[in-house]
């Protein structure tokens, strides 16, 4: 995949994640959109390295959408962990 296709595959995931994790988020629409791009990239690198499951390049693998899913979810507990209570 190119990395168009990750940007774009991390706003879905990103929109994903917010859909099963709702609630305000202190960084709002723009935030939750960095946050599940780099989750999507995270997820990938951590499916490829650690988990030693290579991502594909087919854009509709089922394990690259929950890879990136599962990074944009973890990057988005732990954004709301850090600057969720920095807002009344």
């Amino acid at each position: 995949m190119t990395i168009i296709s990750w940007i774009i595959l991390g706003l879905l995931a990103g929109a994903i994640a917010k859909f099963l994790l709702p609630g305000r988020d202190p960084g709002g629409f723009i935030g939750t959109t960095v946050i599940g791009i780099a989750g999507a990239f995270i997820g990938g690198w951590i499916s490829a390295r650690l988990l030693d499951h290579p991502i594909t390049k087919d854009f509709y693998d089922g394990t690259t959408w929950a890879a990136a899913i599962g990074g944009s979810l973890v990057l988005l507990i732990a954004y709301r962990l850090l600057f969720g209570h920095s807002r009344s």
